[in-house]
């Protein structure tokens, strides 16, 4: 079901920041002349690019939690016979409810994420950053919000939400290439995912975010075959994580610091 077969509205009549549109740029409904628009809209309005990060976070998490495959078409048949509004009402309805579900659901990663609120938690970013690998990794259609051939808008778009000016560093020399990045909600403000992959499929991300404390530790964290290792560079923390070996992501964890600034010589 798309947008245009079913809302005949031509794309200058839609308002980016209504809800209506954001949902529908959410389930990649929108013409791109709209999708652009909304694009230019949630890099100027902070609460907007919030409020869609957030419903993004929250339909992946389902589906990694539920084990739901992406599909082309709704699971909700019944709705295609009602009006465009009320399919939008309906929809909303659904999330409402899948959000009350979600509170319980999300149990064992809310209890990973409650470091967040505790800054003396020096693990709570890499925390973070091992629940975004779990969730966006698995996706096929939607891995990233904006794509590795917008890499120069990419760069500045996130860039302008973190407040520091960022870069992307290469993992070619490893067999990885950028597939793109997206906008999360980090500890006391925005993070950045960059997400690559290898001719196999397999996945490495990158998390960013702002940090308040800083230090020069390079850590490791597990869970079940994934690894993170994490550091803090005047005061922005990273987070390299992936489930190849431990020797392996922990040689591109030290080039990857090194082209972002860091000192990994005390690693050694």
């Amino acid at each position: 079901m798309s947008y245009d077969d079913h809302d005949p509205v031509m794309p200058d009549s839609l308002n980016p920041s209504d809800l209506r549109t954001l949902s529908a740029f959410i389930d990649d409904e929108l013409p791109d002349g709209t999708r652009a628009a909304v694009l230019e809209h949630l890099e100027r309005d902070q609460e907007a690019a919030a409020q869609v990060a957030a419903w993004r976070s929250q339909k992946a998490a389902l589906r990694a939690l539920c084990g739901a495959p992406l599909r082309s078409e709704p699971s909700f048949i019944v709705l295609r016979t009602a009006p465009p509004w009320w399919r939008r009402a309906g929809l909303a309805a659904c999330w409402l409810a899948a959000g009350a579900g979600l509170a319980l659901a999300l149990g064992p990663l809310a209890s990973r994420l409650s470091g967040a609120a505790n800054g003396n938690d020096p693990m709570s970013f890499a925390k973070r950053a091992d629940v975004a690998y779990a969730v966006y990794t698995p996706e096929q259609r939607h891995p990233v919000e904006v794509a590795a051939n917008q890499e120069e808008h990419l760069i500045n778009w996130l860039s302008k939400r973190l407040n520091r000016p960022l870069s992307v560093p290469s993992l070619q020399e490893y067999g990885y290439s950028l597939v793109g990045g997206r906008l999360l909600p980090g500890e006391a403000g925005p993070a950045a995912q960059f997400m690559y992959e290898n001719p196999a499929g397999a996945r490495l991300t990158l998390y960013v975010t702002g940090i308040p404390r800083d230090e020069t530790a390079f850590r490791l964290f597990r869970d079940g075959n994934r690894r993170t290792f994490y550091w803090v560079n005047d005061h922005m923390g990273y987070a390299l994580s992936g489930p190849i070996s431990e020797s392996k992501l922990r040689a591109i964890a030290i080039d990857v610091c090194s082209a972002l600034g860091g000192k990994p010589q005390s690693w050694e």
